[in-house]
């Protein structure tokens, strides 16, 4: 019989105070006097403070070597430390902008903070698991709790509607991972990835079976990080769920599906790196392109940020195609700076939700610097951090990922992202150009004219926080750098 020691506990110190938080939130919720159900918001953002100090300061002191708990099958390192704490960032700063975003929706509930301490938890698991099965289980849960937060909207059909595609689509993608888990088992008869790592050592080259596998996991981590040709799902769900659950999705989501999708491929299939290598090359580029190329003719914002965000998952490709340290570092880097910018951009966008007014349209933002000049300003920067123009985040981000990829002797492909991310400059500072460009006349007749915009101190917070780190991180990256350097040690 397995015996669960202490040491297991403290593995998963922060994962058990999430979970706790959330399941403390249910609980709570019909217990609570409807006055006071906002002290539930702020009972959230203590949990996710008390996991942040415990993964900081108590895991984080463990990290020199990689520890492995519960019988192997989750380890702590400075790889799994790095993206949690990222991680649970980005969910403390998505519960402060739902706060204001939710009440405008009409949809403050607590279970909304649930649904998130509980999908972090899993994205967590997620992170530090040296199981397949394992990862597979942080995986759902983290997915489970998104399908059900793109559908909270419930009085109005298109986010039923996103939520019903989502749960279809990632129920499909999460059978073909476990099937491509199945035949890992049955060929190298391990779950574990160091025991899959040396069950493949020992198999012939080009082993039949290896390969189907390592296309059914390509598939389904495919599938969850939105790249091509695995993306159809996510322009409609990402305009139909309401938009601080879009931006969860976009950044949180994406961030800890690459985590798991690094660990795997060079954790455990890092002897087929010649197979699964040139496979990833072809959809970073076929990712970039479409991504790039279908969001120049969308009229829609947040249409326009989900393909934006698919262009972004094929740049973040191209570090973990390279396969080394250097590669992989950048991978953290651009993920990490990612968050804060396509968060601060969606902030602006629920900014806009006032009067009945969706902000959804580029047209509706016409005029925005003379109506709110100060919202304007923190747009301008996002989209020109995501465009990649120094001296933002975008800019270092992007910088490092190509530099991998010209240390890599991939330059060809170095060469073809600079290429796209020019393209991306055009639908980004279209945004720029309704802003400032046009007066706000022009918008007559359209349902955001006349509609003051307005924030409210936590959408202010996350606007500040996120723009103080794009541009830190665009002046002085280097703390976040080396972090990230360090971070990936252990995956050597």
């Amino acid at each position: 019989m397995t015996v669960v020691s202490r040491a297991d506990l403290l593995a998963i110190l922060p994962e058990l105070l999430v979970m706790t938080g959330g399941c403390l939130l249910l609980v709570l919720d019909p217990l609570t006097p409807p006055h006071r159900k906002e002290w539930l918001t702020y009972l959230s953002l203590a949990t996710l403070g008390a996991a942040f100090v415990a993964d900081y300061w108590f895991i984080g002191a463990f990290t020199g070597a990689p520890r492995p708990a519960f019988s192997g099958l989750y380890v702590l390192d400075a790889y799994g430390t790095f993206w949690k704490l990222l991680l649970i960032g980005i969910s403390a700063l998505t519960v402060l902008l739902a706060k204001a975003h939710l009440k405008l929706e009409e949809i403050d509930l607590p279970e909304f903070y649930a649904l998130i301490l509980l999908s972090l938890s899993g994205m967590m698991v997620m992170v530090s698991g040296a199981d397949l099965l394992v990862i597979y289980l942080g995986l759902e849960l983290m997915s489970l709790c998104l399908y059900v937060m793109a559908g909270f909207k419930r009085y109005e059909l298109r986010p039923l509607e996103a939520a019903a595609k989502y749960f279809i689509l990632g129920s499909f993608s999460s059978g073909i991972l476990l099937y491509g888990i199945s035949l890992l088992f049955g060929r190298t008869g391990s779950t574990t990835l160091a025991g899959i790592r040396e069950g493949i050592a020992g198999l012939p080259a080009g082993d039949p079976i290896l390969m189907v596998a390592m296309s059914l996991l390509v598939v389904g981590f495919g599938f969850k990080v939105a790249a091509v040709p695995f993306h159809m799902w996510t322009p409609d769900v990402y305009e139909g769920s309401p938009t601080s659950v879009t931006a969860y999705m976009a950044v949180a989501s994406k961030a800890a599906s690459f985590a798991a999708f690094v660990r795997v491929f060079l954790g455990a299939l890092g002897g087929l790196k010649e197979d699964w290598q040139l496979l990833l090359v072809a959809i970073s580029v076929a990712t970039m392109i479409l991504g790039n190329v279908v969001a120049i003719v969308q009229t829609n914002i947040k249409r326009m940020l989900a393909y934006s965000s698919i262009a972004h998952a094929g740049y973040a490709l191209i570090g973990l195609a390279v396969a080394d340290a250097f590669g992989t570092a950048s991978v953290m880097l651009y993920l990490a700076i990612y968050a804060f910018m396509n968060l601060g951009a969606f902030t602006v966008v629920t900014m806009l939700r006032r009067g009945g007014l969706e902000g959804d349209e580029i047209d509706d933002y016409t005029g925005l610097a003379k109506r709110n000049k100060w919202a304007a300003l923190v747009m301008l920067l996002f989209m020109i951090s995501l465009a990649g123009i120094p001296p933002t985040g975008g800019f270092i981000a992007k910088f490092y990922i190509f530099m991998a990829a010209v240390g890599a002797d991939m330059t060809s492909l170095a060469v073809l992202a600079v290429i796209f991310a020019a393209v991306s400059a055009y639908f980004y500072l279209r945004v720029v150009m309704v802003m400032y460009m046009r007066d706000p006349g022009e918008a007559v007749g359209t349902p955001g004219y006349g509609v003051r915009v307005v924030a409210s101190p936590a959408t202010i917070a996350v606007l500040l926080v996120a723009s103080a780190a794009v541009l830190i991180l665009g002046i002085f990256p280097d703390p976040l750098v080396k972090a990230a350097q360090s971070a990936i040690l252990p995956l050597k």
